[in-house]
């Protein structure tokens, strides 16, 4: 029709829409902080994980903007499975959302899907739009190879503010997270003085590894740091794995430990158990008392500018002010002249008056 408009991702290319999609299936929560941040919000009709869990993670930063609330209640889970990841074809069709702001290629990864699957519920129920491997720039599933592209947390977001008509929204965030940037940029100590960063989730004695400056939108919040990763030159996987002689080798300045905020984590906790033990607390950043909560790697805009203020104030207290003793919770409350952006200007932009 005449008012139809196109918006455009890969792996999925151009998708044609006729009217602001109001039935949103989700599946991460980059996907999902894009949805709240065009105010979008009550659109969305499921979380891949547990609903409770992830709406929570979200809500810990959200909290701290004026009358952003999303109700996470009922959103159905579409991930079943306990061991690796399962999700039913069926349920997808009973939701019957008119955007599945979803990875194709993801989806496709799972047990028992077929593209022709995909293919099937893009044209009865509604399109697809979404891009997971950009991550970590991971592999796609070989059937998406030649139709994939890797993007920043920020083209992610300017695609998807196509669908939803809010090229004004992200246009108004966009300029945001660049003041912030200069700030961090200005203020920035030359490489020599900036500390070195591991960052790792820390498991009954284990550490699970992720490369600080690794390239995908995991490491969003880290990487304009520019600090040396203690983990540089090792090769790093999921699979990767180190035990405290490892990390004292390593030695970093500063711990952070993704998933921080609002999971199931206790970050407190891996503090005290690391200051105890006799080899752990010999880790300088142990020592230090610099082993912080970090955030989620599956950030959309509105979590990359928290994490990005968060980040600077846990490598660089003397330059952005000091991080609270965060010990569980909401993202604590920063005293307004100690804030790197402006919580009221976000807050308008989701409600709309840009």
């Amino acid at each position: 029709t005449a008012d139809a408009w196109t918006a455009s991702l890969a792996p999925v290319g151009d998708v044609s829409f006729e009217s602001v999609p109001e039935r949103v299936a989700v599946y991460d929560l980059l996907s999902a902080d894009i949805a709240v941040a065009y105010g979008n919000a009550d659109a969305i009709t499921s979380l891949g994980f547990d609903a409770a869990v992830g709406g929570e993670s979200l809500s810990a930063y959200y909290e701290r903007l004026d009358g952003v609330d999303p109700d996470w209640d009922g959103l159905a889970q579409l991930n079943s499975g306990n061991a690796g990841v399962n999700v039913d074809s069926e349920l997808l069709y009973e939701l019957d959302s008119d955007l599945h702001l979803i990875d194709p290629a993801l989806v496709t990864s799972f047990d028992g899907w077929a593209r022709d699957d995909v293919e099937a519920i893009g044209d009865a129920v509604g399109p697809w739009f979404g891009n997971n491997y950009s991550r970590r720039h991971g592999d796609p599933p070989a059937a998406w190879e030649d139709a994939y592209a890797y993007y920043t947390v920020w083209e992610v977001a300017e695609r998807v503010a196509a669908v939803f008509r809010a090229d004004a929204r992200y246009e108004a965030l966009a300029a945001v997270y660049e003041d912030l940037l200069a700030t961090i940029e200005a203020d920035l100590p030359p490489a020599d003085d900036r500390p070195t960063v591991a960052m790792a989730i820390f498991i009954d004695g284990t550490f699970y590894p992720t490369a600080a400056n690794a390239s995908g939108y995991a490491t969003a919040h880290v990487r304009p740091f520019g600090v040396e990763d203690a983990f540089a030159g090792e090769e790093i996987t999921f699979e990767t794995t180190y035990d405290y002689e490892a990390m004292l080798t390593f030695d970093p300045d500063v711990l952070l430990h993704p998933y921080g905020l609002a999971s199931h984590y206790s970050v407190s906790d891996a503090r005290e158990a690391l200051s105890e033990h006799p080899i752990g607390s010999e880790i300088t950043a142990v020592a230090e008392g610099r082993v912080y909560a970090s955030g989620v790697p599956m950030q959309g805009p509105i979590i990359t500018l928290f994490q990005s203020e968060m980040t600077a104030k846990q490598l660089f207290p003397d330059q952005f002010g000091e991080w609270s003793e965060y010990a569980g919770g909401p993202y604590p409350e920063i005293p307004e002249d100690e804030r790197l952006f402006d919580r009221d200007r976000v807050a308008e932009v989701i409600r709309g008056d840009v």
